[in-house]
């Protein structure tokens, strides 16, 4: 009898293993050389579903959790607080794609995560990587290192933001440990990755990644896209109790990028309650403390730390995650403009459009956005969230490289 058992619960795991394989299959996305994915228990770290996940990627704009586990070591060891005003370097200011920042400029801390997190501003990170690091190529330095210690052994990171470099490598399975590292390690400050949207002057900066809004029980992390990457992600949800956190790299469009996420959080919270004999990620531990450049170190490189005089450490403020604008609302100031590419009838000549663009100026947030006329639907493309110099400086770019393009105000709908 319990052998019948035993064979029973066998073809029931067999089965589940071939109809989860099938289902995470068929994907436009697996057609691209770019792709790679993993899907894991976060809880247990099983592997649940892996695809090319050791294969070198590179990061994009994922780079950026790497920045943000580093800062909220140094706000866990004092070295770093929430309020305190950093000031902006020119090299900062000088960041494609940001909120509006200035050389001379202070933003706090806070502020900076939150820029990083919802708008992947690249200027607000290098302001955290400055004064952790002193410069950026030293942080990248450090966060090769503490990488390797949270053990993943295959990356190599050359700037904090993820700005296009041939060097700075990672895999699906080393995102897969950073982000349980955040969530395990740093859970004071996890809950930053689910903040829907901030206010930094007068624009309003909306998070990049729509997962949050789409699916039930997501509650992070980043997105990411450079034109050697293709349209990456990282992912985590929580249902009953259980979390469920995956990896996808090398989207061909945000879109596809998202449903394919879906796609395997669905499938991962389907499998985690049935069993299996699937490997088991190594253990994410609280890596040792890591000391942070001194103030006289960072002034012998030229920085100073960048840091201004911290205020008095105020009492944990905890983000606020604001639902999402209704459509149709304006938004005023920087960060407002944006560049827009064209009306298209079909959705795919809209995501390649826009990609195209984002290849050739990497400013912006991609923007497919539907619209109903007496023709039937158009997809319109743009590059959002830029400020009026920079969408102006993106069109005439994008004009000189024979594309089409139209610069559009806060106003102009």
């Amino acid at each position: 009898m319990m052998q019948v058992v035993a064979l029973v619960r066998g073809i029931a795991t067999l089965v589940v293993t071939i109809c989860f394989s099938v289902l995470l299959s068929h994907s436009p996305a697996l057609a691209q050389g770019k792709y790679a994915a993993i899907v894991v228990d976060a809880d247990s770290g099983r592997v649940l579903h892996a695809q090319d996940a050791d294969a070198l990627r590179y990061p994009a704009s994922l780079t950026k959790m790497m920045t943000l586990y580093m800062a909220f070591d140094a706000l866990n060891s004092g070295q770093l607080q929430m309020n305190q005003p950093l000031k902006v370097s020119a090299h900062a200011a000088s960041q494609p794609y940001g909120i509006e920042l200035r050389a001379g400029q202070t933003i706090t801390v806070r502020d900076a995560v939150l820029a990083a997190i919802t708008k992947s501003a690249n200027n607000a990170t290098a302001v955290l990587a400055e004064a952790i690091g002193g410069t950026e190529a030293q942080f990248a330095q450090m966060a090769t290192r503490r990488a390797h210690q949270l053990g993943m052994s295959r990356t190599t990171f050359k700037n904090s933001s993820g700005l296009p470099n041939k060097q700075q490598q990672t895999t699906a399975r080393d995102m897969a440990t950073l982000g349980m590292a955040l969530i395990k390690n740093h859970a004071k400050y996890y809950h930053y990755f689910s903040t829907a949207e901030f206010q930094w002057k007068e624009a309003t900066i909306r998070n990049h990644n729509h997962v949050l809004a789409r699916y039930e029980g997501a509650d992070g992390i980043k997105t990411g896209f450079i034109a050697a990457s293709g349209f990456n992600l990282v992912a985590s949800a929580k249902r009953d109790g259980r979390r469920v956190l995956a990896v996808v790299f090398g989207g061909p469009s945000i879109v596809s990028r998202d449903n394919r996420m879906i796609q395997l959080l669905d499938a991962g919270f389907e499998r985690i309650g049935k069993p299996g004999n699937d490997p088991v990620m190594a253990s994410v531990e609280p890596a040792p403390a890591f000391s942070l450049i001194s103030s006289a170190q960072a002034a012998e490189t030229g920085s100073a730390a960048r840091a201004a005089k911290p205020k008095k450490a105020a009492k944990a403020e905890p983000a606020v995650a604001k639902a999402p604008a209704a459509k149709g609302k304006k938004q005023n100031g920087n960060g407002s403009w944006a560049v827009q590419l064209g009306a298209f009838k079909k959705q795919d000549a809209a995501e390649a459009t826009v990609a195209k663009a984002q290849a050739k100026v990497p400013a912006g947030e991609p923007t497919i956005e539907t619209l109903r006329a007496d023709s039937g639907m158009l997809y319109r493309a743009r590059l959002t969230g830029l400020s009026e110099a920079d969408a102006r400086n993106a069109c005439s770019s994008l004009k000189r490289k024979n594309l089409t393009c139209t610069v559009v105000s806060p106003t102009a709908g």
